[in-house]
């Protein structure tokens, strides 16, 4: 496994592209186009793997080492945000020196396979891509899966919030709530999905005036990652809070007591358990169109999906597995079970840009 620095991977991209293009001064260019793009040419690109990732835990190299041991293909990778790196892959073209794009977000990949920079994986090159993922993760034609889950949840002080007193989404809108509510600017990736399935669920309009209510309701301007959120709630800012739940997960095992004391104070609600269910988004990858190395990159989709890398993810990250019968981490699996939404990834994917557009409107900063 080797983290490649952003000058080296733009070096290795380079060369790799004006390779391409003596290349094809000299040659027909159907001849280059496939050499290039798939690497039959030299067995050398069989043996290495190279991922673009926008996911950023340290706990991911165990998966990179993981594979590398069952197969022999070394993993070569770069961690940048997700935009950018879809950038990359576009600006790139068919040279580009991805095999694979991880990303965590749903609207992050539906983005990349809309701008057509990802191809399928067919359930007949992949039958247990296709066993492993619901419906609902994965895209209608392959282009992408879900590797694992994470819950958009209401958390709340202890001290100023009974359990009863939170049911839904929806509910959070009410005016008993004024003043009390902490979250995230409109732009973050998660709560664009999440009100990207609001859309889904209850259309723009009716999006748009919950959303206007929830403006009304906000203890602050939103500022701040989930664990601001969280901490900020804990210290008596708000009384509720919205994050993901490895956050809180995050701070049980934090070696701060201040972290600690938080995790202490704060309740979780899943919402939504008497209809549709908790809002479940996702970390995904997709095969790259002008992947090296296709063959490659599907054992490692499908190494993602085993056993031993859904173990991997759920105790170095607290994620949800998506393989059924992994175990949770336990601070995670103390949180308690719920009934998951089932709108589909792609749904709310595809909503992102009609959901900052309606939170601007609604003055969601």
């Amino acid at each position: 496994m080797r983290r490649l620095t952003r000058r080296a991977f733009l070096a290795t991209s380079s060369m790799a592209t004006a390779a391409v293009a003596i290349a094809q001064g000299c040659t027909p260019s159907s001849s280059t186009s496939n050499n290039a793009n798939n690497g039959s040419s030299n067995g050398s690109s069989q043996k290495v793997l190279r991922l673009y990732s926008g996911r950023h835990y340290d706990s991911d190299k165990a998966v990179y080492e993981g594979f590398e041991r069952k197969t022999g293909i070394k993993i070569e990778y770069i961690s940048d945000d997700a935009d950018k790196l879809i950038e990359r892959i576009q600006a790139e073209g068919s040279h580009s020196a991805a095999d694979l794009l991880l990303t965590v977000d749903a609207g992050r990949l539906w983005r990349a396979s809309a701008e057509g920079l990802l191809q399928s994986v067919t359930a007949t090159q992949s039958p247990n891509l296709y066993s492993a993922v619901p419906e609902n993760l994965r895209h209608p034609e392959g282009q992408w899966f879900a590797l694992s889950k994470r819950a958009r949840v209401i958390m709340y002080n202890k001290e100023k919030v009974q359990p009863s007193e939170l049911s839904t989404y929806e509910a959070l809108a009410d005016a008993r709530w004024r003043s009390q509510i902490l979250v995230r600017t409109s732009s973050n990736i998660y709560n664009l999905s999440w009100v990207g399935e609001m859309i889904a669920v209850h259309g723009e309009a009716k999006t748009e005036q919950w959303a206007r209510s929830m403006v009304a309701n906000f203890a602050r301007p939103p500022e701040g990652n989930d664990t601001a959120q969280i901490m900020s709630c804990a210290a008596g800012i708000g009384s509720i809070a919205i994050s993901n739940t490895y956050y809180l997960v995050r701070l049980a095992k934090s070696t701060k007591p201040e972290e600690r004391t938080a995790f202490q104070r704060i309740g979780v609600c899943f919402p939504n358990q008497g209809d549709r269910g908790t809002h479940i988004n996702i970390s995904g990858v997709g095969l790259v169109k002008n992947a090296r190395n296709p063959e490659g990159a599907i054992q490692f989709m499908e190494y993602l999906l085993s056993p031993e890398a859904q173990e991997l993810f759920a105790k170095g990250n607290h994620e949800y597995p998506v393989l059924k019968g992994v175990a949770l981490d336990p601070d995670l699996a103390k949180l308690g079970s719920f009934k998951e939404s089932t709108v589909s990834a792609t749904t709310f994917g595809r909503n992102n840009e009609v959901a900052l557009k309606l939170l601007d409107r609604a003055g969601w900063k």
